[in-house]
């Protein structure tokens, strides 16, 4: 498949003046991926992996300490972040954010949400057309109009959310970048919303980058799934093959961690103790060192590269364990 978009040695750093001169938090560091025309893409892992910062910088919300971004081959972090925002690109790359509710402007009713990005990005100004395109994309999310005129704080957290969603597909973009779209909804809406965005990535051709602490939406969202550790990706590999026999001790435990009474009474790999700092983290030592039960001396002085351990397969671990449950130590 044709790449959209590649990320390229991505990094974003936080001067922490309160930690001593020269600390800085690495919330991304050194990341690299890629997205193809059509694909959707998970981002899994615990708080504080650095999954909201990296929906920032391919947003184009922030500008990244050292890095690129690059759709088909234009380099948008030549475009600093405060002209992102007036760029032709920017209507590109679209953000569904984690609540509705804190990213509706509670001014604006649902009809005047979906119109602004057609306005400020497409620089349409005929009311005929704009009404057409609002009531047009209302409908593809399923939106009935006489909601249209309704603030945020007199819809459904639901409603709500499908306004979210159709104000970012109603420019039409090529990147959906969906951060938590239904963590603050209860779980019927939650079923409501995730069929919604099935349905529309297959009518409208987007790509999608989807955000979850939920692996089981995950699996049923995405061809293929990234993981984060401390800033750092540590597998990368198509759904199917990361679900059914990750490599990487920290995706294992995840998978294990998924709900599952067929598995009731296995026994299940136990993380113990607390993730490293991520203020200046030492470039030479797995990130996940100290609570990785297969942890080496080799991995507390050599930081493990992200290689291939499979067909797109990927994984950070100096002794990615084999579907078969031997090592590889290639």
């Amino acid at each position: 498949m044709t790449a959209l978009l590649e990320v390229r040695s991505l990094s974003k750093f936080y001067p922490i003046k309160r930690a001593g001169k020269g600390a800085k938090l690495h919330a991304v560091d050194d990341v690299s991926l890629t997205i193809s025309a059509g694909e959707s893409v998970g981002l899994v892992g615990e708080s504080g992996c650095g999954k909201s910062t990296m929906v920032r910088l391919l947003g184009r919300l922030i500008d990244p300490t050292a890095g690129q971004v690059l759709m088909e081959g234009e380099d948008l972090t030549a475009i600093t972040q405060a002209k992102f925002a007036s760029s032709p690109h920017r209507r590109r790359i679209q953000v569904v954010f984690q609540d509705a509710t804190e990213s509706l402007n509670p001014s604006f009713r649902a009809f005047q949400a979906i119109a602004d990005p057609l306005k400020r990005l497409l620089g349409l100004s005929d009311s005929a057309e704009i009404a057409s395109r609002v009531h047009a994309t209302a409908a593809l999310v399923g939106l009935p109009d006489e909601l249209l005129q309704r603030y945020p704080h007199q819809l459904s957290g639901g409603q709500r959310a499908r306004v979210g969603i159709a104000r970012a597909v109603a420019v039409e973009p090529s990147l959906l970048i969906l951060d938590e779209p239904t963590s603050a909804l209860d779980v019927s809406a939650q079923a409501v919303i995730l069929r919604l965005l099935a349905d529309l990535r297959a009518r409208l051709s987007m790509s999608y980058l989807f955000v979850s602490h939920d692996l089981n939406v995950v699996r049923l969202l995405c061809s293929r799934v990234v993981v984060m550790y401390l800033g750092k990706i540590v597998e990368i590999a198509p759904a199917e093959a990361l679900f059914t026999a990750p490599r990487h001790p920290y995706t294992q435990a995840l998978v294990a961690a998924i709900p599952d009474p067929a598995r009731r009474g296995e026994a299940r790999p136990r993380l113990d103790g607390s993730p490293a700092s991520p203020i200046n983290p030492d470039p030479n030592v797995c990130r996940f060192y100290g609570r990785c039960p297969k942890a080496a001396d080799l991995c507390a002085s050599a930081m493990p590269p992200l290689r291939a351990v499979g067909p797109d397969h990927f994984a950070a671990c100096h002794f990615a364990v084999s579907p078969a449950g031997g090592n590889d130590e290639r």
